[in-house]
């Protein structure tokens, strides 16, 4: 009998299980139909071989973008947002409800984000809900419309429309939440320790760094614990950035209490003692810390106190990001960096000695686990088909006008990388300029293998 003949057979090193094995992997309708060793002799339509220098790595999953669109278009897009995810071997992103206009905070919102970025994704993207004061009857409705959870700051979030809440209406907000077995993710700096912590504005690094202190990311950190404590929901600390919180997010989890916790490629690379006087792409919030604080932050990712990075990825024009003429008071803070983050945390990681398996499980298949895209972020039989092919011992230097963000700033400008993505592909088809083929992501829906509009879509790759 003639051996099954899959659409793509990809032959070479990729990680499976946990560890690199020399495999061949047979694809079919954008999921992976089987794995098998080395020499099995899958038979395909289009069969690639892995050059000697080449790992295949499940797709990588950033649930912390700022694509913007609509309503701030000339900070990012779907477009050039998804292109720099594909670029960066990302396969799936998650869209923050801010700072689009409308921010994602009703169904209407996210309807017109969802008829905005139709036909325009090249990877899968799908949407956060945002809590705002004021709307707590339109979080069911949300969470109905397939959104993967919602996000509320509890400070100034930067954007007039999406305004921060008390902790009283967080808490609120989470009893709805625990009701519909949903997920909230917080921006947590206390917002009265930072009103009173202000600094003249400064070209000075260090007046930035003291208007965020430690302690106002601490002490919201132990208000979103309470409330999960209380009521029972699923939390998540957003872009951690400060060691010193490290002991009570991992007493939280000793008592039981449903939370997890993110940091971004930003915090464990660049130093607060190496930032240039008036250099304000280095600016984002909470702030980058000094280089002991660091280190906590790789040491609580390796005791698993932290479980995943992401990007948040944040850009504006440089008009904002370059404001105040290098006053850190005043400049956007926000640092792109959602093609860059493998090379970034690849390279900190090996100097540290922590393996590329270590690296891309918390890149991938732990975001994608935790906040529920249950065929995303490994390969396994029957997933998604989504995969990065990498080569971690290419060395290159970043050069921002060659990134795929829409402007070219970043603090990484002239760093030496280790690691490059010579190709991503997205539901079993190579990601090619010109050919959007991402589908709009709805909670649930690509768990349960193929529904009618999905089946369709990934046909129209073939």
């Amino acid at each position: 009998m003639r051996p099954l003949q899959y659409e793509l057979v990809l032959r070479g090193r990729a990680l499976v299980d946990g560890r690199f094995d020399a495999v061949e992997v047979g694809v079919t309708a954008g999921r992976i139909s089987q794995i098998a060793p080395a020499g099995t002799g899958l038979d395909a339509v289009r069969i690639v071989d892995l050059a000697e220098d080449e790992v295949l790595l499940p797709g990588l999953v950033d649930t912390h973008v700022h694509v913007n669109e609509p309503g701030r278009t000339e900070w990012e897009g779907f477009e050039s947002a998804t292109r720099a995810a594909a670029a960066g071997g990302v396969t799936t992103i998650v869209d923050m409800p801010l700072n689009s206009i409308p921010p994602t905070v009703t169904v209407a919102a996210l309807d017109e984000k969802r008829a905005v970025a139709e036909g325009r994704v090249y990877v899968d993207v799908g949407f956060w809900g945002g809590v705002v004061p004021g709307n707590l009857a339109d979080l069911e409705p949300l969470h109905d419309a397939g959104v993967y959870g919602f996000k509320c700051f509890l400070l100034p979030s930067g954007v007039d429309e999406f305004p921060e809440v008390s902790v009283p209406e967080m808490h609120q907000a989470m009893a709805v939440l625990a009701g519909l077995d949903s997920f909230l993710i917080v921006h947590a700096e206390d917002a009265h320790i930072i009103e009173e912590s202000v600094q003249p504005g400064a070209r000075q690094y260090a007046p930035f760094l003291a208007s965020r202190p430690r302690s106002a990311e601490d002490a919201a950190i132990a208000e979103v614990i309470r409330g999960a404590e209380q009521t029972g929901v699923r939390a998540h600390i957003l872009h951690l950035s400060n060691g010193d919180s490290l002991g009570r997010l991992a007493a939280a989890r000793v008592a039981g209490i449903d939370l997890s916790v993110e940091t971004c490629p930003h915090y464990l690379t660049l130093t607060a003692e190496d930032i240039p006087d008036g250099d304000t792409s280095f600016k984002c919030c909470p702030p980058i810390r000094e280089e002991g604080n660091r280190d906590e932050l790789w040491q609580g990712l390796i005791d698993g106190t932290i479980d995943y990075i992401v990007s948040d990825h944040s850009p504006s024009t440089p008009e904002m990001k370059y404001a105040g003429d290098g006053d850190f008071a005043v400049a956007w803070g926000g640092i792109s960096s959602l093609q860059l983050g493998l090379p970034l945390v690849w390279t900190e990681a090996r100097g540290r000695g922590l393996p590329l398996e270590w690296v891309v499980s918390r890149m991938s298949e732990r975001p994608a686990d935790r906040v529920g895209l249950a065929d995303k972020g490994r390969i396994r039989v029957g997933g998604a088909a989504d995969f990065a092919v990498f080569a971690p011992d290419e060395v290159f230097t970043v050069e921002a006008g060659a990134l795929a963000h829409r402007h070219p700033i970043t603090p990484y400008q002239g760093r030496e990388l280790s690691g490059v993505v010579r190709q991503t592909y997205l539901a079993g088809m190579p990601v090619k300029e010109g050919a959007p083929r991402g589908r709009l992501l709805r909670r649930g829906e690509e768990a349960h293998g193929h529904n009618k509009s999905t089946h369709d879509q990934n046909g129209a790759r073939s």
